[in-house]
């Protein structure tokens, strides 16, 4: 038991590994619907919409188990690394910063091994297009109606910005230097991650601009989540084209994704007994 805490290969690892590729798997799913929605019409999905498209397809309930432990395995990396530290990111603003991403990312990742969970035991109906707008506008509506709900609406506004702005970066500089010496063609791979980053951070500002016009216009309706992000893309001037290159990044940070699954330097650890 104790060889298996401590083995980087351990099944945490394995875990955490297929986290990346489920990962992997919905965020190009997502790009090649948005893709089609910019090419023929209809309507871009999210994380969520896009599981429940996976539901109904052949041995679509089987992926759907894989993503929950996946993405319960890569939420359990992500809040250990938040809590643990185990690279040693330390104690300065920056790793706080970064150790503060990490616990985001491990809950919303709790949040998509449940819903993958539920859908994988029927516990709830699969949903197309973007069911995660309606939560962003449920939640918004009822942080708006309690104590300090704008300001509390306005910090979670800056804090998908600061997500935005740290997403930019690691496009601008393609400082991958998680992955290991042996990934094949490294040149393409860290333009995958590029754009793929890129697009996301387009995604989150957008989302965070929403949820600021939620604050000033006291409308929950404002806000919206990466399928409202999509959307707001096609209704601008040359829409679909614009669609259409934040969705080949979306994809492309699938396969990114992916490439990680396997080349990816992880280091699981679980907290030790006193």
């Amino acid at each position: 038991m104790k060889m298996m805490r401590e083995d980087p290969a351990g099944w945490l690892t394995m875990l955490a590994r297929l986290g990346f590729a489920a990962r992997g798997i919905v965020y190009l799913l997502i790009g090649v619907f948005a893709m089609d929605a910019a090419l023929n019409g209809g309507r871009p999905s999210d994380n969520q919409g896009v599981m429940g498209t996976i539901a109904e397809a052949p041995m679509g309930r089987l992926l759907l188990v894989l993503c929950a432990l996946g993405f319960a395995g890569y939420a359990f990396w992500r809040l250990t690394e938040a809590a643990l530290d185990p690279e040693h990111r330390g104690e300065n603003m920056k790793g706080r910063f970064e150790r503060a991403g990490y616990a985001v990312s491990g809950i919303i990742h709790v949040g998509l091994a449940a819903a993958a969970a539920k859908l994988a035991m029927r516990q709830a109906a699969p949903a197309s297009g973007s069911p995660g707008d309606q939560a962003a506008q449920s939640w918004s509506a009822w942080l708006l109606e309690q104590p300090a709900g704008p300001v509390l609406l306005a910090l979670v506004a800056i804090a998908f910005f600061a997500t935005a702005a740290a997403q930019a970066l690691k496009a601008y500089k393609a400082s991958f230097d998680d992955l290991a010496g042996d990934v094949p063609a490294p040149a393409q791979v860290r333009w995958l991650g590029r754009i793929g980053y890129a697009a996301r951070a387009l995604v989150f500002a957008m989302i965070g601009w929403f949820l600021i016009n939620v604050v000033l216009h006291r409308n929950p309706d404002e806000a919206g989540g990466l399928g409202a992000a999509l959307r707001q893309l096609r209704e601008q001037d040359q829409g679909p084209i614009l669609l259409l290159i934040v969705a080949a990044g979306l994809a492309l940070f699938g396969l990114f994704s992916l490439v990680e699954a396997r080349y990816r330097r992880l280091r699981v650890v679980t907290p030790r007994r006193p």
